[in-house]
């Protein structure tokens, strides 16, 4: 069944979605601009098409290694659908195969990046495995890569930098982690409901996309309960600052918002 469209939000409550939303799609440098030097590129296993094609495009620019990390998880279905919606992709079968072979099917096959320069990571099933696994083929391959460029899901972006940067803290030749999410999403109010600006091809569902955020900010947290060093120790101790803090307040407080993703099951 087709879920109706996600109500239009309060100014206050969509610009707030806004500010944790790009703060969560941690960005180092404008992907529209020449790529900075790099020796190789991760793509951490996604459902986001534009992330998928940042990553695939900066190994073929770059002529470097692909790294790609992600196995069979909760989320890969959504990779399969993305995929399925695809106008190109859509010929990758996908039933039953990890993450990490769709993704290098699609670099081999419609980005030409040569199958020795590919490297493939098919056991990992979460944030953590991606950065714990990838770090460890890097070491053994061995991949040279004294800066690397990391690509994942724009609202895990921050979490995937801040976990890589905790694998590597005690490696002593820990490579510069570049981050670049593909994309930082932003949403507006129209006729239809709340909508992606520019049309959101190859994105998530809206109300996907807001329990994404919604969910991030209590894990990125360093206390008992967050992955940080004072909590479960899976990320370094990420700082947030009080804009984004404020803004995720606005945003558990707005019942508009948590009703409508409570009546989707997705609260």
């Amino acid at each position: 069944m087709m879920l109706a469209i996600f109500p239009c939000l309060p100014d206050k409550t969509l610009a707030a979605v806004n500010t944790v939303g790009s703060w969560l799609a941690e960005t180092d440098f404008d992907p529209t601009q020449p790529p900075p030097q790099a020796d190789a590129v991760v793509l951490a296993g996604n459902a986001v098409i534009p992330a998928i094609d940042t990553a695939c495009r900066l190994a073929a620019e770059l002529a470097v290694p692909l790294l790609i990390s992600g196995g069979i998880g909760h989320s890969t279905t959504f990779l399969y659908a993305a995929i399925a919606r695809h106008p190109q992709y859509n010929r990758v079968r996908t039933t039953g195969k990890a993450e990490a072979t769709i993704l290098a099917e699609i670099a081999r096959e419609f980005w030409h990046i040569p199958p020795e320069r590919v490297l493939v990571e098919d056991q990992s099933t979460n944030c953590g495995e991606n950065a714990r696994f990838s770090w460890s083929l890097m070491q053994h391959h061995p991949l040279p890569a004294k800066r690397v460029i990391v690509v994942q899901d724009p609202t895990m972006q921050r979490r995937t930098m801040a976990t890589f940067a905790r694998v590597c803290r005690d490696a002593p030749a820990a490579p510069t982690w570049i981050s670049q999410p593909g994309i930082v999403p932003t949403l507006q109010n129209s006729e239809n409901g709340l909508v992606f600006s520019g049309g959101g091809e190859g994105l998530w569902p809206v109300e996907r996309y807001l329990s994404l955020v919604l969910g991030e900010l209590p894990r990125l947290r360093d206390d008992i309960n967050g992955y940080g060093p004072a909590g479960r120790d899976f990320t370094v101790h990420v700082a947030i600052p009080a804009e984004v803090e404020a803004a995720w307040q606005v945003l558990q407080n707005d019942t508009i918002l948590t009703e409508a993703l409570v009546s989707r099951s997705l609260l």
